[in-house]
């Protein structure tokens, strides 16, 4: 074989004679171009320089020229490939600079089209420079732009200036042919984002914005916080406050949300991004030695209104009537002969689960039947904790009304029943979840009783204040706290730091941090590990949710702890610190420690004892494994990827598992779909509702209720209502059939307990954490949820957001406008202005958003202040409307 025919070997494209796609001898015009881009590469051959240029010309004039489809290689390139490498010789031997250089600009071309490694960008950097790289097409600023990207890490340093030299030539040329994903991608594989800010323009930047913010659960630490910073600079620079409040909020820092809110001089704006702020509960910052706030600013900041706006939703939607547990139960459909023999009316268990139930069916309406029926005697158709929980259950009813609920709670402050009055103190605190007040209500109520005597008085006023400041990292609620951890009770030191841990979730606060180290130092010393003191753990992770890097300093001070508790604190920090970043490295460490089986490390210990650590060996698994599949869950639920890749771990945890992992398995499919009662969901969770393992069953059933909070479907209430017959004769298992059921109506159907907002963008880290302490407490039913301790269902009030779309006027009036609900549609990196959702209806606000929805604006007479219509949106009329 000669060398020719090697070299057509070689060759991705035959070099012989042209041929058309079908078939047929090639034409006369395609036999000519062959024959002069041979004449010409022969010239270039010849020992006359004065034929050099010209024939250098015009072959790259026949490329440049060439018109063919986008799914065959241009025929000039083609005919040129079998003079590839006579097209190098011929480079090596010219003298004449500008010969060289218009030469490797054809040989540059050419690589395109030969697979070679890298030498595409190398003859550009040899090319002429003042001949524009997009003067050669797209398909070659792709091919380039990806040599690029893998020579960049092995480069030298003067090397790498000269490719940032092409860099800065190939960003601005595809953002101008909409093809800013490919930008992006380029200056995020040379470590050179920043340089954005030379090329953007107005048009193209909600575009690079959307696609960056969506590459961040993609990108490695520190990389996703620096395109965070990135975007945010961008945002203020065209002057979109409100897009920079979303991302400083996803930053999760405070100093960066104070500096965005005050530096907005738009009084539409700084209304609209106190919503969005008020709906993290992280507005106590913003208010603070903050004079120069208008009166419906403070407002909307404070919450004070969210009561109001919610009954306008009401009124609108004519729910206002309350309703009571049997319209959720609807036990008349049952068959006659089950309710017959199976119901045991007035139990304390059952009016104790209607206690429940009628607090959260009718959460926010200040409206109830039993109430209204039996007015205080319902108090004591419970019995001992029970009438805790149906005294709190007031609270729920009145949640967000201050005014109103303390006047009605304020008579059961002084009964002297010592249980209804304990469930006084956790209604003050319910009602006042998330609203801030001047004077201070809910502390002032309860700081009172906080260094009472009896037990019941100090855990209900502790808990109250945890939920009444959840998230505001309060300095006068976390003051009065502090002091009591030098408690020994073990039950006050639970509900301790389930209160710092809500008040001052991802606020990395150091001052809690060593009291909370101090007191898991301690327990770990005395061996405890149990049910209330595994809030202790939980609580250290909270103080640093969604905080990653931040973490370091402390996993570096659980070293002092002696094993299992180094284990299993170090993996509660790490998976609230990572919690909605899909860190695939973290999540596979934690598949592989639930991977491990007692029953090998026992094998191991006796048949290779010499080479087992043992360390390891006195290691107990158990708990460790039940929050490391919860951990699975917690770090995969921000990208829907992630979640469903997790997913289908959970199902080979149940099948292969621990005991410890099978029951904690349905809870952490409920953390991943919180308000999102998907249909593979809710059968998996229903098939594990009906398992041998009675604690499998348990956290099924409680897990239904927390995938359906607030949604009020129908597929669900169906299959709880099927529960309610098979566990008819099960007291505990029915407890929490009824205990689902009104998770599932939360509400009305109007509420949601879902730690995602803004088109699933943005963590609510007091949501994340409420949601956590109610998983931990499920996680030891028998001793807390089914004991004394089911008042610790309360901890995820401060999850509860109204699931609407509200419009106000620009003086926030109620405006009911026009709206399109559909399905949201993935739009990023695509090109035009492609539809932004399908399957749409149009209703008019206010209306009720379900999880993956997305609304849009179906009239032209008004413009949004924000882009993302979820929750309270105010609205401007449009100048041009009607011109």
């Amino acid at each position: 074989m000669n060398s020719e025919e090697m070299q057509s070997k070689k060759s991705p494209i035959s070099a012989k004679a042209p041929e058309s796609t079908d078939g047929k001898p090639p034409s006369d015009e395609d036999q000519l171009l062959q024959e002069e881009l041979d004449m010409l590469v022969g010239r270039l051959s010849e020992s006359n320089s004065e034929l050099y240029l010209p024939a250098l010309e015009t072959i790259r004039d026949l490329i440049k020229s060439s018109t063919t489809s986008i799914t065959s290689v241009p025929k000039p390139l083609k005919y040129m490939v079998s003079h590839y490498e006579n097209m190098k010789k011929i480079y090596e031997k010219f003298h004449d600079e500008k010969c060289k250089q218009s030469c490797a600009d054809i040989i540059s071309v050419l690589a395109m089209t030969m697979g070679s490694s890298n030498e595409c960008v190398f003859y550009r950097l040899h090319g002429d420079p003042d001949v524009n790289v997009s003067d050669w097409g797209h398909e070659y600023i792709r091919h380039l732009a990806s040599e690029i990207a893998s020579s960049w890490p092995s480069a030298c340093r003067s090397y790498q200036e000269r490719l940032l030299c092409l860099v800065k030539q190939i960003v601005p040329y595809t953002i101008a042919h909409n093809a800013e994903a490919e930008a992006c991608d380029l200056l995020m594989e040379v470590d050179k984002l920043n340089l954005l800010d030379e090329f953007i323009d107005i048009e193209s930047y909600p575009k690079i914005t959307l696609y960056l913010q969506h590459c961040v659960p993609f990108v490695p630490e520190p990389e996703n916080v620096n395109i965070l910073h990135i975007i945010l600079d961008l945002a203020l620079r065209f002057g979109e406050n409100y897009e920079a409040m979303r991302v400083a909020l996803i930053l999760n820092d405070s100093k960066i949300i104070r500096k965005v809110f005050h530096s907005c001089d738009d009084y539409l704006v700084k209304l609209q991004m106190g919503f969005l702020v008020s709906r993290q509960r992280i507005s106590f910052s913003i208010i603070e030695n903050s004079s120069d706030l208008s009166e419906e600013v403070a407002e909307i900041l404070t919450n004070s209104r969210l009561n109001v706006y919610f009954m306008i939703l009401a009124r609108e939607l004519d729910i206002l009537e309350g309703k009571t547990p049997e319209d959720v139960y609807k036990s008349h459909l049952d068959p006659a002969r089950v309710t017959m023999s199976q119901t045991q009316a007035d139990s304390a268990r059952n009016n104790l689960a209607a206690s429940f139930v009628n607090g959260m069916i009718n959460a926010g309406f200040g409206i109830d039947k039993i109430f209204v029926d039996f007015g205080n005697k319902w108090l004591y158709k419970n019995k001992d904790h029970g009438i805790i929980s149906a005294t709190a259950s007031i609270g729920l009813l009145r949640l967000w009304d201050i005014d109103g609920g303390l006047a009605i709670i304020d008579k059961y402050l002084y009964s002297v029943d010592d249980y209804v009055k304990s469930g006084s103190l956790l209604a003050c605190g319910i009602l006042n979840c998330g609203v801030r007040d001047e004077v201070e209500p809910a502390h002032a109520l309860l700081s009172d009783y906080l260094g009472s005597s009896n037990n019941l008085f100090k855990i209900c006023s502790i808990l109250g204040i945890g939920i009444a400041y959840s998230g505001s990292n309060s300095s006068l609620a976390l003051g009065s706290l502090r002091p009591l951890l030098n408690s020994d009770d073990i039950e006050v030191l639970g509900v301790l730091a389930i209160s710092i841990g809500l008040i001052a979730a991802g606020t990395c606060n150091s001052e809690d941090t060593e009291l909370l180290l101090q007191q898991v130092v301690t327990c770990s010393m005395r061996k405890s590990f149990g049910s209330h003191s595994r809030f202790l753990y939980l609580a250290l992770g909270l103080l640093y949710l969604g905080r990653q890097c931040e973490s370091e300093t402390l996993l570096e001070s659980l070293q002092i702890l002696e094993e299992p508790y180094q284990t299993y604190t170090k993996i509660i920090v790490e998976m609230c610190a990572f919690a909605g970043t899909g860190n695939v490295l973290k999540v596979q460490k934690l598949l592989h420690l639930c991977s491990e089986h007692s029953e090998q490390r026992k094998r191991s210990e006796k048949t290779d004892e010499e080479k087992t650590d043992w360390k390891f060996k006195k290691i107990d698994l158990s708990d460790i494994q039940t929050v490391a599949v919860l951990g699975v869950a917690l770090i995969s639920m921000g990208e829907d990827i992630g979640t469903e890749m997790a997913f289908r771990s959970f199902g080979h945890l149940m099948l292969y598992g621990e005991p410890c992992i099978r029951k904690s398995v349905p809870l952490a499919i409920a953390l991943s779909s919180v308000s999102n009662p998907k249909m593979g969901i809710l059968e998996m969770l229903n098939k594990f509702s009906h398992d041998n393992d009675m604690e499998v069953a348990h956290a099924a059933i409680f897990s239904l209720g927390l995938v359906g909070a607030g949604t009020n479907n129908a597929r669900l209430a169906l299959l709880l209502r099927q529960l309610a017959q098979y566990y008819a004769k099960d007291v505990n298992n029915l407890f929490l059939v009824r205990i689902a059921q009104g998770l599932t109506h939360l509400g009305k159907g109007t509420m949601s307990l879902s730690p995602y907002h803004s088109d699933k963008q943005i963590m609510k880290p007091v949501a994340v954490a409420a949601i956590l302490c109610v998983l931990f407490s499920a996680i030891d039913m028998k001793n807390l949820i089914f004991g004394p301790y089911h008042y610790l269902i309360y901890t995820f009030v401060p999850a509860i957001e109204p699931r609407c779309l509200m419009t106000f006027d620009e003086k926030l009036n109620h405006l009911p406008v026009p709206v399109r609900v559909g399905i949201a549609v993935d739009t990023v990196a695509q090109a035009g202005k492609p539809k932004t959702i399908t399957g749409f209806q149009t209703n008019t606000t206010p209306i009720l958003l379900g999880a993956g929805e997305r609304a849009e604006l179906a009239t032209d007479e008004y413009i949004p202040i924000c882009k993302h219509l979820e929750g309270f949106v105010v609205l401007k009329r449009n100048p041009a409307y009607g011109k």
